[in-house]
């Protein structure tokens, strides 16, 4: 028997109980469609994840302070970073610009309005490093670095939280009782950790002289002038750190660099696992779909005896027997692995639209459903369709 003959001969055997088919689909169906949205939820994470850290600055690599320890233990974060450092690095080569930056918290009050922020000193040289752009207002000078003006610029969630309904560009904003004059507010960047637009930022120089009192840096921001050189850049920039550092070959760096593309990387393994983890659970109600498909089958072969004893005698062989009764569970299987994909898809489709979640249902999720699905058909086909074909024909005839 042809493998189309037999299966039409298995679609017409399976169209014959509509209900039981379906609902013997059922499990391949919630199997399948949880496993596509999964996937589809997993990778829009990792989507999600890489746009956020890109959109931190194009090639960019951060050196922060490394960590003091004491007697094996880590006791805090040492201040060894100074402005002399970050202008040491401008001249390497490799780097297409170097933006040093202070950090510390303060309180914010304009007129009834108070807020408590992040307060950040930086140089002009920021806004390009960190792929930043003005909504409103101008950027800091040099000549605002040089004269540690009094002048700040406020992410967008800052300035709705204080200014709401109103511009604050040209008002005076007091931080820590000190006044400035706000000049500009960022263009939104985007919710997320560390995000510029709950921050609030002021010349690097001004930071230092009237806010905190602070000499050394807590970041320093390089934008590369080619990301394949980032390895060669990071070698030249620890070189010349512990040389400016004066540590000995047998002390550790006391400074970290962290560079766009591990940062990329490590994000990229974590929603993998994550990915993973959920599609394991996800594939659990594959199996039991197989399970209730193995079950169905073994039915229908009882069902169905005197019908395979008739096809024996008028000579049909044990595999042909056999190949009839696995193909119809293919295509049990394949059906729902089918209709899973679909209802996967749209629920992922409408989790993105109406759930605010980023979705992307990559083109291997589709093919290893149904592949999945295929392959379930025939693992827990095998033993009924053995059965079926290792009936007796004259018992078979018999059967009532």
């Amino acid at each position: 028997m042809l493998i189309k003959e037999t299966a039409k001969s298995a679609w017409r055997s399976l169209a014959s109980n509509r209900l039981r088919t379906l609902l013997t689909m059922l499990g391949m169906i919630i199997g399948t469609a949880a496993v596509v949205a999964v996937l589809g939820i997993g990778e829009g994470a990792r989507s999600s994840v890489e746009g956020r850290i890109r959109s931190l600055g194009a090639n960019l690599l951060m050196v922060r302070p490394g960590s003091a320890s004491t007697s094996g233990v880590r006791s805090g974060t040492v201040k060894t970073l100074t402005e002399d450092d970050a202008e040491a690095l401008k001249g390497l080569d490799g780097v297409a610009a170097v933006a040093p930056e202070r950090s510390g918290s303060a309180q914010l009050r304009y007129m009834a309005s108070n807020l408590n922020a992040s307060v950040t000193g930086i140089t002009p040289a920021y806004l390009e490093v960190r792929s930043l752009s003005m909504g409103s207002g101008v950027p800091f000078s040099d000549l605002d670095q040089q004269q540690r003006a009094r002048v700040v610029i406020l992410g967008a969630n800052v300035a709705r939280q204080l200014y709401p309904g109103s511009s604050p560009l040209g008002t005076r904003l007091q931080i820590n009782g000190s006044a400035f004059r706000v000049v500009g507010v960022l263009a939104e960047k985007g919710s997320g950790m560390g995000s510029p637009d709950d921050g609030v930022f002021v010349p690097l120089s001004t930071h230092r002289s009237v806010l905190f009192g602070q000499d050394h840096l807590s970041t320093i921001s390089l934008q590369l002038a080619s990301e394949d050189r980032s390895d060669t850049v990071i070698a030249q920039l620890e070189q010349l750190l512990r040389l400016r550092h004066r540590l000995r070959a047998d002390q550790p760096s006391d400074f970290e660099v962290r560079s766009q593309a591990e940062m990329l990387a490590t994000m990229g393994q974590i929603t993998g696992t994550f990915t993973t983890l959920l599609g394991s659970v996800a594939a659990v109600s594959l199996i039991v779909g197989g399970i209730g498909i193995m079950n169905i089958m073994l039915v229908s072969v009882r069902e169905r005896t005197r019908e395979i004893g008739v096809r024996m005698a008028v000579g049909a062989r044990r595999r042909d027997i056999m190949r009839q009764f696995l193909v119809e569970a293919v295509v049990v299987s394949l059906a729902g692995g089918v209709a899973g994909v679909g209802l996967g898809y749209g629920a992922a489709v409408l989790l993105s639209r109406f759930g605010e979640w980023a979705t992307i249902v990559p083109p291997y999720a589709v093919g290893l459903a149904l592949g999945v699905s295929i392959l379930i058909g025939i693992t827990f086909g095998v033993g009924p369709a053995r059965r079926a074909a290792r009936l007796d024909p004259v018992e078979a005839l018999r059967f009532e």
